[in-house]
């Protein structure tokens, strides 16, 4: 028993291999075969261990192929990109030669950035959409054919964001003015300002009620009092 626990502290001791979960989840997508994937891993326990050109006949005592199988699979991987041989000198001035996984890892991190473009993208369009079930819940009717067209040259002409047009709708709620051309107003004032996010509208909402409030000491604050604060009327006239 006293042997057995020594055999298993010295295992448990052993150098992990740090290996990328993405590889798991995305070497099937790039067509790497199970085999392949399993000669990459090798490669990279090798490196682990300090040994960053194994040779064939290394490779083989640890998997079920010749030296000429995993010279040939060694070649295919270098063929698809997937593995590289880079040289270098070491600090005597002798030339050595080393595999490379980073082609590998680009690749991976190729289609991880490919994925979150098109998660974005359909995010994206599922809030376009929800904009124009939005305005027909507030206006409660079905938007005309001019209307809807308005709502696609905010997003597609003046690039708008669906947070940003969510945001002047409620303005034009909030004030009381639900109009398209008050909404409009709106979005352009803010374009015109630069204003591209909820944080910079709130940041414009505080600025105009701290320069526009009567000025009416904290003793005497009521909510009678706080309804004098002018609401910001973005087309500038009276309606």
């Amino acid at each position: 028993m006293k042997e057995q626990n020594h055999r298993l502290r010295k295992w448990t001791e052993q150098k992990n291999v740090n290996i990328p979960e993405l590889f798991f989840r995305h070497y099937k997508k790039l067509g790497i075969s199970d085999n392949e994937a399993m000669l990459l891993l090798q490669i990279l326990a090798f490196h682990s261990e300090n040994v960053y050109f194994p040779t064939p006949n290394a490779l083989a005592e640890r998997m079920h192929y010749t030296d000429e199988e995993i010279l040939a699979k060694l070649e295919r991987l270098v063929q698809k990109g997937f593995l590289e041989i880079s040289q270098g000198y070491d600090a005597n001035g002798i030339l050595y030669e080393k595999y490379s996984l980073f082609p590998l890892w680009d690749r991976i991190l190729d289609i991880v950035d490919k994925q979150a473009i098109h998660q974005e993208e359909q995010q994206k369009k599922k809030e376009e959409g929800e904009i124009f079930t939005l305005f027909e819940q507030e206006f409660g009717r079905l938007l005309s054919p001019i209307e809807i067209e308005t709502i696609s040259s905010w997003l597609d002409q003046d690039q708008h964001s669906p947070k940003i047009i969510r945001e002047a709708l409620k303005e034009a709620v909030l004030a009381g003015k639900l109009s398209f051309r008050y909404i409009d107003r709106i979005l352009f004032e803010w374009k015109k300002k630069n204003i591209r996010t909820i944080q910079q509208v709130e940041k414009q909402r505080e600025q105009f009620v701290k320069q526009n409030s009567p000025s009416i000491p904290p003793k005497q604050f009521t909510p009678e009092n706080h309804k004098k604060v002018p609401f910001y009327n973005w087309l500038d006239e009276r309606e």
